[in-house]
């Protein structure tokens, strides 16, 4: 019995912080997971640039609400869970993955959530699990299931190695350089190749 576990942004859809970048004209949140591993670091360091500029979460929302998946990305999906059940694992949070759930036919999702102020401030996040990737991935094996995993960023990395099967996929240059022995794909349909490949 196989579950596939997909990374989200990157994967399936643009990354949200670099769209809010752009929208908004600040450069310094377009760092993600591809740059910086360390996602506790990344977050504080996200959230004390929100604040310097006086921002919240419908801010971040508005640009959400203007993001579509990537082409073929809800395709793809489809296929997917006509193969394999299929669980989204992502660092992002339900505040922001809601309306983006929607746009993908609402599959299941993993992922944090958001403390949020009152008046609208993001004044801190929590984690459902720590390493919430690899965590679920080990999980799931400890109930019987055969994992195949894919993603893009070094947070996807430990999901990666613990599965059956692992894929980057759309990763940036100098992740692949640095994991060699796995295998990079760039389109969907040579992803979903590969992952029927390895349930075969």
């Amino acid at each position: 019995m196989y579950i596939t576990c997909l990374d989200l942004e990157g994967v399936l859809v643009p990354e949200i912080w670099i769209a809010f970048a752009e929208a908004s004209g600040i450069p310094e949140l377009r760092k993600t997971t591809r740059d910086e591993p360390d996602y506790d670091k990344l977050m504080k360091y996200r959230l004390a640039i929100l604040k310097e500029h006086g921002l919240g979460l419908k801010e971040i929302q508005e640009t959400i609400a203007k993001i579509d998946p990537m082409p073929g990305a809800k395709e793809f999906l489809d296929k997917l869970r006509d193969l394999s059940q299929v669980i989204i694992i992502s660092d992002t949070f339900t505040q922001f993955a809601k309306p983006l759930m929607k746009k993908l036919g609402m599959p299941t999702i993993f992922c944090n959530t958001l403390e949020v102020a009152e008046n609208g401030d993001i004044t801190g996040y929590k984690m459902r699990v720590e390493k919430s990737k690899y965590t679920t991935v080990k999980a799931l094996q400890s109930i019987g299931f055969e994992t195949i995993a894919s993603g893009d960023s070094h947070n996807d990395l430990g999901m990666i190695k613990a599965s059956k099967a692992g894929f980057l996929f759309k990763s940036p240059d100098n992740i692949k350089a640095e994991n060699p022995d796995i295998p990079a794909y760039e389109t969907y349909d040579e992803l979903y190749e590969a992952i029927k490949n390895a349930m075969d």
